[in-house]
Formats: C-alpha cells, structure tokens, sequence
C-alpha cells in the first residue's frame, strides 16, 4: 500500500516538473529577413538570459509564421501592426497608428493572441531612388513619381511578390496615386535584391522598408507618401495568450525590450548585418549587452 502510494506520488510529482518545464519552454518564431532574424536571435539570447528554456524557428514566410502561432507551433515572434490589420484580419479601412494598434489587439485577443506593447520601429513599405536620378527628375514623393511617369517617363520598378500582389501594395498604391508602371516596368524579385537592383542601375525606383539599413548606405532617397497611403507597422511582440498564463513575467520583460526599439535603432542593427557584413547573433548579442539585458 506504501509502495503505490509512494509510486503515485513521484507520479504526480514528476508531471508537476514537466509540467513547470513545458510551462518555462517558449518557442521564438521570426520571418524570412534580415530584421526579423536579428529580432529572433535577439528574443532567444534575451529570454535564456532569464531563464527559459527556448526553442527557435526563425526563416520562416509571413503567413506561414502566423498560421504556426494561431495553431500553437510558436508561442511568441514579432509582428507589424498594418500586417496583421490588413493581411490576417482583412481590414480595409484607413485609421491611425494607434487606431490600428487598438484594432489589432481587439481581434487577434479573439485568436488568443496577445498583442503586447508595441516599439517606436514603423517598418512600412517605402519607394526608394537613387539620389542622382530623383534629383534630375524632381522627384521628391510619390505624387512627383505619378506626375514624372504620367508625362512620359518610363520608370522601372523593383518589387517583391508580396508587395506586387498585397492589398496595400503595388496597385492599389498606384489608384490612389493616379499612375501605373505597366506590367512591363515591374521586375519582381526577392525583396533583399530591391536595393541592389535599384543601386547597380537596373531599374530606377525600388520597393523598400522604412528601416532598411541599406538605404543610407548607398544614398537613396526614399520618396514621401505624401497622401499617406501605407498604413503603419509598428514592430510589436505578440505571444500566445496560454504561454503569458504560465509566464505572467515575460510580458513585462518583452515590453522593457521593445521599449528600446526605433527606426533608427532598427535602420542601424540591420545596416551591420547587410553592409558590415556582421554575424547577425553578434549583432544581437551587443545590443542587449550595451542594454544591460545580457
């Protein structure tokens, strides 16, 4: 009688360690770019540092990501606002940066997924020049690339495939701005060979982000949406609601990171990794230790 008891109580105990184990064991998603790897490397070093046990999947397609969250594959990765507004909740309508935060975090809870606090970091789409030719051309936003290819100019566009086909991407920019390309000036390509393209002379305007560390790099002049047509993507941590019931902490360890983020920031940590050439968990790893997080 002792002795299954005694059995049933290491039973019960050793479910009660793993199941604290499973409970401290978080799985760090990340897409496909360079930014989204530093992030996830930087997240991974981070939460170790405190004491998790972590599992990573960075390399990952965007919808690929989100559908591996939703189905419980990631517990935490860092996603845009405007991504989640218009690609997964399918929200059309303009609102504000804070409006789509509020927005964001409303439906997704419906998904338990928790949006927590989100950075300064607004890596939107952007359209980038070379320096020489925007100023040859007058072409200071993307009303004077309207104008400039609407009286006769054929200019040649880099984009990738996300962007080409994405609800707030290509066409509907170009309705809102009253211009077309044309199919024959659109080059589709992997997005880390926009800039090269654009730099090397093999087209004239280049689909880019905000916080691309290679724009000031190689002197691009990044265009004005002036009539403000891509929403706001702010960089945000967003983690499964079950895992921040089993780690009450983490949300205000993830909100103290994020704090730390911004264009700038984001535009550096990028830059040493595609122009510098440096290792992206070395990047990763002096930021947080020039942040007292390591």
């Amino acid at each position: 009688m002792q002795h299954t008891l005694k059995k049933i109580m290491t039973a019960t105990l050793m479910a009660a360690v793993s199941s604290i184990a499973q409970a401290e064991t978080i799985t760090v998603g990340g897409k496909n770019f360079t930014e989204q790897l530093i992030l996830a490397d930087m997240t991974v070093q981070y939460l170790e540092a405190n004491g998790y046990d972590v599992d990573e999947r960075s390399g990952m397609g965007t919808s690929v990501l989100r559908q591996a969250q939703e189905t419980g594959q990631v517990d935490l990765y860092w996603e845009y606002t405007g991504t989640s507004l218009i690609s997964y909740n399918k929200v059309t309508e303009k609102l504000t940066p804070e409006e789509t935060y509020a927005r964001v975090k409303e439906l997704d809870a419906e998904k338990d997924l928790i949006w927590l606090e989100p950075s300064e970091a607004n890596n939107t789409y952007a359209l980038a020049m070379r320096e020489d030719q925007a100023k040859e051309l007058d072409i200071t936003s993307i009303s004077d690339l309207a104008e400039a290819i609407n009286s006769g100019n054929e200019l040649v566009l880099a984009s990738n495939a996300t962007f080409y086909s994405r609800d707030d991407g290509l066409r509907p920019m170009q309705e809102t701005y009253g211009f077309e390309f044309g199919r024959r000036n659109v080059k589709r390509m992997d997005q880390g060979l926009t800039l090269s393209a654009l730099d090397q002379g093999e087209v004239d305007v280049a689909m880019t982000t905000a916080t691309n560390g290679r724009i000031p790099a190689l002197d691009l002049t990044v265009l004005e949406d002036d009539r403000q047509f891509f929403p706001d993507y702010a960089l945000t941590p967003v983690v499964r609601q079950e895992i921040l019931e089993e780690n009450p902490e983490l949300a205000e360890q993830m909100n103290d990171l994020s704090a730390l983020l911004d264009d700038d920031t984001m535009a550096e940590l990028n830059a040493r990794v595609d122009v510098e050439r440096e290792n992206i968990e070395d990047v990763a790893q002096s930021f947080l230790e020039e942040n007292n997080l390591l």
